[in-house]
């Protein structure tokens, strides 16, 4: 295991791959807010209460749903995500 001096700058450094639902794509670093990422890709993620309890801001991230509004770009051993919005059929 190699060793670094500063972990979390390493962290910022590896970027990850976001392919986005309307088949763009954007770079961004784990730990990065979903709707910050989002934004600077110039994609719109609907929000409601900003607090995770409504579910208005919900994505799936390769297949995994999590609300963008309390959630970060995770770590990814392939360097890349996939993003869809979630299909909630009460919205």
């Amino acid at each position: 295991m190699p060793f670094s001096l500063n972990p979390a700058m390493e962290n910022k450094q590896s970027a990850i791959t976001i392919q986005w639902p309307n088949g763009s794509q954007s770079h961004c670093s784990k730990g990065d807010d979903w709707l910050e990422a989002a934004q600077a890709a110039g994609i719109h993620i609907p929000t409601g209460c900003l607090g995770g309890s409504c579910g208005a801001c919900e994505i799936d991230v390769n297949g995994q749903t999590v609300r963008a509004c309390i959630s970060t770009v995770p770590a990814s051993t392939s360097g890349s995500l996939s993003v869809e919005f979630a299909t909630d059929p009460y919205w």
